[in-house]
């Protein structure tokens, strides 16, 4: 799985002096709101590769899917509330993603890590095409398996599943343990 770039060397963004392995560091500090199949996902990959990673959810059974010996910090409150935020250490976070059920707690959550916190990278899923569009035009880096699925699946029927299948793979090129 690729590693989060917030500091890379010369990044105007980064946060104080860095050394750099190429042009990443070891390890960053990352949080990420919702521990469903994404957030789950995501915070075992990167917890196993070094990487600082505190989880929240509002569901304390959501955190059954973190593995047993998860080295990060899961904290159950709301991703939106500043409190929570604190105590996962956004003030001192790298790189921040959103991936709850719901598109409103997303991007409130990703509006707050970017605006209040000035969190380097921030990430945020939104399920409706027409709301990622305009929170993307607006500054937000979003994504939405909406438009990647109906992308993905209009390439299989032009082109077969062979280039479906690229299209699949270059989604989850960062060799993600759930990948394609």
């Amino acid at each position: 799985m690729a590693t989060c770039r917030a500091r890379v060397a010369g990044d105007s963004q980064a946060r104080g002096p860095a050394s750099a392995i190429g042009d990443i560091l070891a390890a960053v500090k990352v949080v990420i709101v919702g521990c469903g199949r994404v957030g789950s996902t995501l915070a075992n990959d990167l917890a196993r590769e070094g990487h600082e990673v505190a989880i929240i959810d509002i569901s304390r059974r959501a955190f059954d899917r973190l593995e047993q010996n998860f080295s990060g910090q899961a904290i159950l409150g709301s991703g939106i509330d500043q409190e929570i935020l604190e105590q996962a250490g956004a003030e001192k976070a790298d790189c921040f993603i959103s991936v709850t059920n719901g598109d409103n707690r997303n991007i409130m959550s990703a509006q707050v890590a970017q605006e209040i916190f000035k969190i380097p990278r921030v990430m945020t899923r939104i399920y409706d095409p027409i709301r990622e569009r305009v929170y993307r035009e607006i500054g937000l880096y979003t994504f939405c398996p909406t438009v990647v699925g109906a992308a993905i699946a209009r390439t299989f029927f032009e082109s077969g599943a062979a280039e479906a299948d690229r299209a699949r793979h270059s989604v989850a090129a960062s060799g993600a343990s759930g990948g394609a």
